[in-house]
């Protein structure tokens, strides 16, 4: 086994730490939604994403070995690049879903709606 490929692996001791982080960030989020903790659901839905971001970051360092010295920085280009991509198309597809939401012709209700069909009834 060369220099090269041992060291684009990492070490057991490299590994069980990015396990035992990942296994953490894990448990956190299910002992948030499962206890009565007395958070509001909004800052349990922040922490589980906060910790969710965070968890993404250790899979990318301790077991895809993205940094910048691993193929002359390339992988790490790219890997910034998608998370950049990735950002815009969520936040754009938030934004235009919130714009419809806002800006849609309000739904009558059943009630209105009965009376409506009622209405139509009664004339024609």
């Amino acid at each position: 086994m060369s220099e090269h490929s041992a060291h684009s692996h990492g070490t057991m001791s490299q590994l069980m730490i990015g396990f035992g982080l990942a296994a953490l960030l894990s448990i956190i989020p299910f002992y948030l939604v499962m206890a009565d903790t007395g958070l509001s659901s909004t800052a349990v839905i922040a922490v589980i994403m906060i910790l969710a971001a965070i968890q993404i970051i250790v899979h990318l360092v301790f077991f895809l070995h993205v940094n910048r010295e691993v193929e002359g920085g390339w992988t790490f280009a790219a890997t910034i690049f998608a998370v950049i991509v990735l950002v815009i198309v969520l936040a754009g597809s938030i934004w235009v879903m919130y714009n419809m939401n806002t800006n849609m012709m309000p739904m009558p209700s059943e009630e209105e709606m009965l009376e409506m069909m009622s209405l139509q009834n009664q004339q024609g």
